[in-house]
């Protein structure tokens, strides 16, 4: 039910949008927003392009116009509106976040979730709710975007990345250019941006048509009366498991690899501006040690979307189900666990979430392998080990990557890591809804000093030549100092 108006409002309730924009704009334009345009400009050359025009984009953006980065283009190659996960993949009824969260809002009260929500349906209805409805989530980013007028170009996709001099050269589909020029390069590719969905080796040989991922468009409708098997018990699994349940599947289980049900988020238990500003400066030990932790501990689905599939009595949970083999049998598959037992279902969904290895990122070639990875870097402990974690990308401290030997790729330096790739070495701050814009307000800094650093010679160029005067000649009258009237003084 559609949350009607209160008439029992604050100031910012019932207001409507477009006051909503006005009071946005007017707290923009007291700030100085944009920023002073600084960066010299180079014909046919952006100053930065960001891929990706959901959240970790579009913030990032803003991030860069506040500071006065303006040569700036983004690209996007879904349809405008749906950016990001949301509308596509993404099966959950409401975020896991909590709805009092700033998110993208860059320090902006105007620019929440909260304002946005309580402008068009009040304190009352804001009170009542509980979590935000993914598809309201979509709704609130596309008013971001037209409040801000952030110019995404959409349908276009960066195919591949080369180096050009000092430049990166992007090779594009669905664009008017074939090529464009740029100086930076900003990943914000969300949460398979380093890598690509996960797909467990014992469907290699399982006809396509009898399973799918979990961020595969699936025709739920397709599986009404069907026998389904979920792998794994993720947000993912969970959800992808409720909408097979909800279009009617004859039952849904989930094959599940652990013992027993995760069921506590750690790394929610130390979410803090400190965690958040502090994670980057810890040395390797300290964080492999959370992010491994973390991994081994596994973050539990969210209680809502849990309970949106057991309350289905055809729903079950299967622990300690590893599989070991998939095969066609009669047009079913034949689902072989490591146990030495088997299950028959009419189609599987894989929820088994994403890697994160830049080798699988076609837009960087050959010279994917020139990234530096953790596992390049550091070796755990005895009982730290995790071959995920190490195929993370060892960043800089400015979310650059980095490259294996120096000199074979010093490109890369100019390329950004602003998504989920970028967590193991810098932390939560360019993916989830809680750090990104201290993230974005972290990467814009970075881009702009180095930016600064390497116009440097003209920046100075500009000093000497500077010559508007501050005064005019005519607010003061020279006067002679006489010895007569410094005795005077003295006297």
């Amino acid at each position: 039910m559609t949350p009607q108006p209160t008439t029992n409002a604050s100031p910012i309730d019932g207001l409507g949008l477009s006051a909503l924009e006005a009071r946005l704009r007017e707290d923009l334009a007291f700030l100085c927003y944009p920023g002073k345009d600084w960066v010299p400009r180079k014909d046919g050359v952006s100053d930065v392009i960001i891929i990706g025009g959901g959240m970790c984009g579009m913030v990032a953006w803003l991030g860069l116009m506040t500071g006065g980065v303006r040569n700036i283009r983004v690209l996007d190659r879904s349809p405008a509106g749906f950016e990001g996960p949301w509308l596509n993949y993404a099966r959950m009824e409401t975020l896991r976040s909590p709805k009092e969260l700033t998110g993208p809002a860059f320090g902006h009260g105007a620019l929440t979730f909260q304002a946005w929500y309580r402008a068009q349906f009040g304190t009352d209805a804001w009170r009542e709710m509980d979590k935000i409805p993914r598809p309201m989530w979509m709704d609130y980013l596309r008013w971001y975007r037209k409040a801000l007028d952030i110019p995404v170009e959409n349908g276009v996709s960066v195919d591949r990345v080369e180096p050009e001099g000092d430049l990166l050269r992007l090779h594009l589909s669905g664009a008017e250019e074939a090529s464009i020029l740029t100086r930076k390069l900003v990943f914000a590719t969300g949460r398979d941006g380093t890598g690509e969905p996960n797909i467990p080796g014992f469907v290699r040989d399982l006809p396509r048509r009898l399973w799918a991922h979990s961020a595969d468009a699936i025709d739920f409708a397709a599986l009404k009366g069907k026998r389904v098997a979920v792998v794994g018990v993720g947000a993912s699994a969970v959800d992808n498991a409720a909408e097979a349940l909800e279009h009617g599947a004859a039952e849904v289980r989930h094959l599940i690899r652990r013992k027993q049900m995760p069921t506590i988020n750690k790394m929610m238990g130390i979410g803090s501006f400190g965690f958040t500003a502090g994670f980057g400066e810890l040395p390797d030990e300290w964080r492999w040690r959370f992010m491994q932790y973390s991994f081994k501990t596994q973050t539990p689905p969210p209680h809502g979307s849990t309970k949106r599939v057991s309350r289905h009595p055809n729903a079950y949970f299967h622990f300690g189900k590893g599989v070991a083999a998939t095969r066609e049998v009669n047009g079913a598959v034949r689902i072989d666990f490591t146990d030495g037992t088997s299950y028959e279902a009419d189609f599987l969904i894989l929820g088994t979430g994403f890697t994160v290895d830049p080798l699988s990122r076609r837009e960087f070639g050959a010279a994917a392998s020139d990234i530096l990875l953790w596992e390049d870097v550091y070796t755990p402990p005895e009982g730290e080990e995790s071959a995920d974690l190490g195929r993370f990308p060892y960043l800089n401290p400015d979310f650059t990557f980095r490259e294996k030997q120096p000199g074979t790729a010093p490109w890369l330096g100019n390329v950004y890591c602003f998504n989920y790739g970028s967590s193991a070495s810098l932390g939560k701050v360019s993916g989830d809804i809680p750090g990104v814009s201290e993230g974005a307000a972290w990467l814009a800094r970075a881009m702009a000093a180095t930016l600064y650093a390497e116009d440097v010679d003209t920046h100075w160029q500009a000093m000497l030549d500077y010559d508007t005067p501050e005064l005019k000649g005519d607010e003061w009258q020279p006067s002679e100092l006489s010895e007569t009237a410094t005795e005077g003084q003295v006297a």
